[in-house]
Order: C-alpha cells, then sequence, then structure tokens
C-alpha cells in the first residue's frame, strides 16, 4: 500500500520532516517514491510546505495519508 508520511531528517532534539509517498512496506527514513513537501515543528507557527495538487493526485490513486499528515493537510486546506 502507498501511504504518505512523514521522514525525519532533523538532527536529534530538533526535528524536521519531508512529507513522502512511499510503499508502507519500506522503513520510516527509507526509500520513497516522491517528495511533496516539508514540515517544521519548531517555528512559530509551525511552518508547512505541501504540494498540495500533488497530495490530492496521490490521494486519487488510492495513496492513504497517515494521521499526522492528514492534519497537516487540514491545516493547509488542502482536505476538509
Amino acid at each position: 500500500m502507498v501511504k504518505i508520511r512523514l521522514r525525519r531528517i532533523g538532527a536529534k532534539k530538533a526535528p524536521f520532516y519531508r512529507v513522502v509517498v512511499a510503499d508502507s512496506r519500506f522503513p520510516r527514513d527509507g526509500r520513497f517514491i516522491e517528495e511533496i513537501g516539508t514540515y517544521n515543528p519548531l517555528t512559530e507557527p509551525a511552518e508547512i510546505k505541501i504540494d498540495t495538487d500533488r497530495a490530492l493526485e496521490w490521494i486519487k490513486n488510492g495513496a492513504q495519508p497517515t494521521d499526522t499528515v492528514k492534519s497537516l493537510l487540514k491545516r493547509t486546506g488542502a482536505i476538509q
């Protein structure tokens, strides 16, 4: 199954995430199909940059967003 999920790339105690489309069988920080955005929870307010067109295209084709990514998409206004 293809999932839209977060990939951690930040240092210890300084998380920074990329929003990626990946096969659910691969590890969290492993191989992915496409990078569609970034998420920085340390800034105030949290910085969310997601290519909503690509995210909606992947969802339309059957990709399942994780709970966290779904809440990020709701915060950006991509989904309801």
